[in-house]
């Protein structure tokens, strides 16, 4: 609205050429000038000049808005406002409903600890119909990592709702709902990106899954090991610190990229008002990393008896962006779904495990989170809890008990 044109803003002709003859053709640049400034240019009174500069703002300033207002109308558009629940009461009553539209949602914790099993079953919801509490949509699920399992999906949807699977062709249809893209560098991510773009202008698509956005930046495709490194140039060089997902290095130009993609995925969400699911690694704390803000607590724990000192790896900036933070973490063996980031809810955490019908919540009432525990991740005990390969424990692929 600030390139608006002054002559199409409907002041008198006669004013509107002299805008015109002293080359102040914008609202933007009309409105970066004082009253004075504007008499002594344009050489008209005060009264002509206050008038004119009235009429430029009103059209090209967008009125404000109260909350309330705001809110009567985002409850008049049903089509463009909700949730997308994702089945687990405690969490969902949390969340005022579930997942919300519009905004980013994000999903942080250890390889292992379940973030994919969500998000297959966050998929699978949002295709299935909304009798049976979906959104009868398709879905776009950016595996950048290959961990989707189309089998473990179809297996959640056999045992987590059995009267729509074990109809006749039934799974088969709820499967063709979710289009899967596998990208293997960064150029086929943003190809990735035109296709979400291009589906949702049709507006076929009720939900977007990317597992995982640490690896799309870091480039480290597959790999899930995380370290920090610091890195000596030569002598009189800086030493820079760089965080190593894998084999792939975050820098200045990783930087650059998180900054957008945070931007496009937030825009996406807000343009788009759908859920938007992304998926975000962990790596080490050094211990340079102390409170950044006077908000964090410090911890007095002893750092030798502390089990983990891990953090979302994609930093603060990237943080800015999400709106809603859940962390999955393990503690003595037991799994945690932390909501630790909300506008809507306090800090609360959720014990919960993997079962055959995906992710169940232990019980529905949230253990609320107060200081430095709101955004500490731990992994006490989370290699006796996850394993891959069947053995210890009792354990199968997928981390549930045998």
């Amino acid at each position: 609205m600030a390139e608006k044109l002054i002559k199409e803003m409907g002041l008198p002709k006669s004013m509107a050429n002299v805008f015109a003859a002293r080359n102040i053709p914008t609202a933007q640049e009309a409105l970066a000038l004082t009253e004075f400034e504007l008499m002594q240019l344009l050489d008209v009174g005060m009264a002509e000049v206050s008038s004119a500069l009235a009429r430029i703002s009103e059209i090209a300033c967008p009125p404000y808005q109260t909350a309330l207002s705001l809110m009567e109308q985002r409850m008049q558009k049903e089509d463009h406002a909700g949730h997308l629940p994702t089945g687990l009461k405690g969490l969902d009553e949390a969340l005022c409903g579930g997942i919300p539209f519009g905004v980013l949602t994000e999903l942080v914790g250890p390889a292992g600890i379940g973030k994919t099993q969500i998000c297959m079953k966050l998929a699978l919801l949002a295709s299935l119909p909304t009798a049976y509490g979906g959104l009868n949509g398709h879905v776009i699920y950016i595996d950048v990592e290959s961990k989707f399992s189309s089998k473990r999906m179809i297996e959640i949807g056999v045992q987590g709702f059995p009267d729509i699977f074990n109809m006749r062709g039934m799974a088969q249809e709820m499967a063709g709902r979710i289009l899967v893209l596998r990208p293997t560098s960064l150029s086929k991510f943003t190809e990735s990106l035109q296709q979400i773009k291009d589906s949702l202008l049709r507006q076929e698509v009720k939900l977007v899954v990317i597992d995982s956005m640490t690896a799309v930046i870091s480039g480290s495709y597959g790999l899930s090991s995380d370290r920090l490194l610091s890195r000596d140039y030569g002598q009189g060089a800086p030493r820079q610190n760089l965080l190593a997902i894998g084999d792939a290095l975050f820098c200045s130009s990783d930087i650059a990229l998180s900054l957008f993609l945070s931007f496009y995925s937030r825009s996406l969400a807000e343009i788009s008002r759908i859920p938007i699911v992304v998926t975000n690694q962990v790596r080490s704390q050094t211990r340079d990393e102390g409170c950044q803000y006077s908000f964090q607590v410090q911890s007095t724990e002893d750092p030798a008896g502390y089990d983990s000192h891990l953090v979302a790896a994609l930093g603060i900036n990237w943080a800015h962006s999400v709106t809603i933070r859940l962390v999955l973490e393990a503690k003595s063996g037991q799994r945690f779904i932390k909501l630790a980031k909300s506008p809507m809810s306090p800090p609360v955490a959720f014990p919960f495990k993997i079962t055959a019908a995906g992710i169940s919540l232990l019980n529905d009432y949230g253990r609320e989170l107060k200081g430095a525990e709101i955004n500490r991740i731990h992994s006490h005990g989370h290699g006796d809890v996850i394993n891959f390969d069947g053995k210890g424990c009792g354990g199968d692929q997928w981390g549930r008990p045998a």
